[in-house]
């Protein structure tokens, strides 16, 4: 069923796990991530990214998101990430969306303050949720750009939240978007401060990479959306090259059943590592 995004961190709050964030880029994702969420009833949300709208225009994968998010037996939100205009923004909320990102991190915390307002304002017409973003998470979400990593600075977010009231608010801990070259040193401090000084429900980007463990504790300080992207992709991929390797693809719907098969063993495993399995 589809849902806000609001009533899955609420309830993720309250039961101390995270949701997974999954970004698709096809039908076959979608179902991937779906079969998962319905064989363990978890929880999750379907997202995906502007810049990834040159690949998937968001009139042709944004109805698709949706209608499979009503069709689902468990709770999806759908989720327009890293919006930089508020004109996709829009048009993100207009096509049923239930959740939209304003990423401002590259901007002055005053810009960001009042560009996020500005969203909200919009997102309340549709009784949508809004996530932002304080601080830079490294990387960039189609991995063209080398952003340095700026870690969030706990009084940022503790203003941030008072003048925006924003309902979900990603943060910067060293965590970066795509492929880590070594495993990531998460700033833990960072992250008990923000918690311990804010009530926004915290995101982490850049998932990929990121041990069990250390998803784990997150999940326990604060973070209640994991964006998982790159994961998805790769292993979409990897599981159709494996395929094709083992003479299991005779045509094109074994190649549309191996995507599946990618997306939906990702999401089962992340789903079971966030704790969010039998919560829906």
């Amino acid at each position: 069923m589809l849902v806000n995004m609001r009533e899955l961190l609420a309830d993720a709050m309250d039961g101390n796990y995270a949701v997974g964030s999954f970004s698709v880029a096809n039908m076959e994702m979608v179902l991937g991530v779906l079969k998962a969420a319905e064989e363990l009833k978890a929880p999750v949300i379907l997202q995906i990214a502007e810049v990834r709208l040159k690949q998937s225009p968001l009139e042709v994968i944004g109805p698709l998101m949706v209608a499979a998010a009503e069709n689902a037996s468990t709770p999806v939100a759908v989720h327009f990430d890293h919006g930089k205009t508020l004109e996709k923004i829009t048009q993100a909320l207009d096509i049923g969306f239930t959740s939209v990102m304003f990423d401002g991190s590259h901007l002055p915390l005053e810009e960001n303050i009042e560009f996020t307002k500005r969203v909200i304002s919009v997102a309340d017409e549709y009784d949508a949720a809004v996530e932002a973003e304080i601080g830079c998470v490294g990387g960039s979400e189609d991995g063209s750009e080398d952003i340095a990593i700026n870690c969030t600075k706990t009084e940022d977010a503790v203003r941030f939240e008072s003048e925006t009231q924003v309902d979900a608010l990603a943060i910067a801990i060293g965590n970066a978007h795509g492929n880590y070259k070594s495993t990531p040193n998460l700033r833990f401090d960072i992250l008990e401060d923000v918690e311990k000084n804010t009530d926004v429900a915290l995101v982490l980007h850049g998932g990929t990479g990121i041990t069990p463990e250390d998803f784990v504790r997150c999940s326990h300080t604060g973070i209640k959306k994991i964006n998982i992207a790159t994961a998805t992709f790769d292993s979409v991929e990897k599981t159709v090259s494996s395929w094709y390797n083992d003479g299991k693809i005779k045509g094109y719907y074994d190649l549309q059943a191996a995507e599946v098969e990618g997306a939906y063993q990702n999401a089962k495993k992340h789903i079971l590592i966030f704790g969010s399995d039998n919560k829906a």
